[in-house]
């Protein structure tokens, strides 16, 4: 890619440097000159953005005021701190469903059934088509997906949505199927395939859906093992968790990514263990951290990993954001709640990234 310094830096300094500026500030900087102007239509440089964000975690956080009765975002970001977020373009009052890879899957709570793909810092957004399954003969008990998933795939330029759940016909008990609806982006529609699980989830199961390897995790309510929806063939699958991963009493397990990798994380009263799915295929974990939470004792039972890398954790509390870094050791406080809120921080916390990745 060409873009000049002009003689006072070396054109790739020049991407570097541009490659690490928020997705906003890029677009400001569009009138510069014509070559800044193509950048976002640059693949080279897009890829080189999204290589580069990968290693700067966020979180999105809905933040409730109850004496006002009116919910906001926020994004919390290791490097520039706290930004207030709005999906206000989307001209409808909506909930993150899902995050991946710079998109999130939003769903209207005014229209159920209606879903939106968007990216919020282009503010490039899609309207999914609905589906042909009516929602209330859909999935039981309220009509709602137990699970919903996103999957961003940067190398083609392309995602899919997942809704699955369990099937009750109207007016009958649920026999036991479980309806998974595909969206397919290139192909603007969705397709259906029916099996059979029992498994369960808690809300935090749900939020937490991990992609890697094409495919789209789930960690079941009973933490024994990982529910695996592989999108090429279409197949659920289980996963066994680390072996000397034990759930005891007081132990709580959650699933997030690690840098493009399956991560397993277990907070007990004094300890913070971090597993990472080194061999996918062999189903070969590796602890890669042992993190005291002597100093954060009093906040354990509410604490909730959200989002991580190598080098940060980002965990959520019921008023509270904090960051381990993993290097120094040190935590500290990113965002604290100011006044009442109706719903604590972590319940509709979702790990998120910036990118320039086009839902178009």
């Amino acid at each position: 890619m060409d873009v000049r310094g002009d003689g006072i830096f070396p054109d790739e300094v020049v991407i570097q440097i541009l490659a690490r500026l928020p997705v906003k500030s890029l677009f400001r900087f569009k009138t510069v000159c014509k070559l800044w102007y193509r950048l976002s239509l640059d693949k080279y440089f897009v890829q080189l953005y999204n290589e580069v964000s990968r290693k700067n975690p966020m979180i999105l956080v809905e933040i409730s005021d109850s004496s006002e009765s009116k919910t906001s975002l926020i994004c919390v970001d290791n490097l520039r701190g706290v930004s207030e977020f709005s999906l206000n373009f989307l001209n409808d009052r909506v909930k993150v469903r899902a995050s991946c890879n710079g998109l999130l899957c939003c769903s209207s709570i005014p229209d159920k059934g209606v879903f939106y793909v968007c990216n919020p810092v282009t503010r490039e957004y899609r309207l999914l088509p609905k589906s042909r399954e009516r929602h209330v003969t859909r999935f039981y008990p309220d009509g709602e997906a137990t699970l919903v998933g996103l999957a961003c795939d940067s190398a083609y330029r392309k995602f899919n949505v997942v809704l699955a759940g369990y099937h009750r016909m109207f007016g009958h008990r649920p026999d036991g199927s479980f309806i998974c609806l595909v969206f397919d982006s290139e192909l603007n529609k969705w397709r259906k395939f029916v099996s059979f699980q029992d498994d369960h989830f808690t809300h935090m199961n749900k939020n937490q859906v991990v992609f890697v390897n094409n495919a789209l995790h789930w960690l079941t309510a009973s933490s024994t093992y990982i529910l695996v929806l592989d999108l090429s063939c279409e197949v659920w699958r289980k996963m066994q968790l680390p072996y000397d991963l034990i759930c005891g009493t007081g132990n709580r397990i959650y699933l997030l990514d690690f840098d493009g990798c399956l991560s397993v994380i277990k907070i007990s009263e004094a300890w913070m263990n971090i597993w990472v799915l080194k061999d996918y295929w062999k189903d070969e974990w590796c602890m890669v951290d042992k993190v005291s939470l002597r100093c954060i004792r009093g906040m354990v039972p509410g604490i909730f990993p959200i989002s991580q890398t190598g080098e940060c954790v980002f965990l959520a509390t019921h008023k509270q954001i904090l960051v381990y870094h993993r290097k120094t050791q040190v935590w500290k406080e990113m965002y604290s709640v100011k006044y009442s809120s109706t719903l604590p921080l972590w319940f509709s916390a979702h790990a998120y990234r910036s990118t320039m990745f086009s839902c178009n």
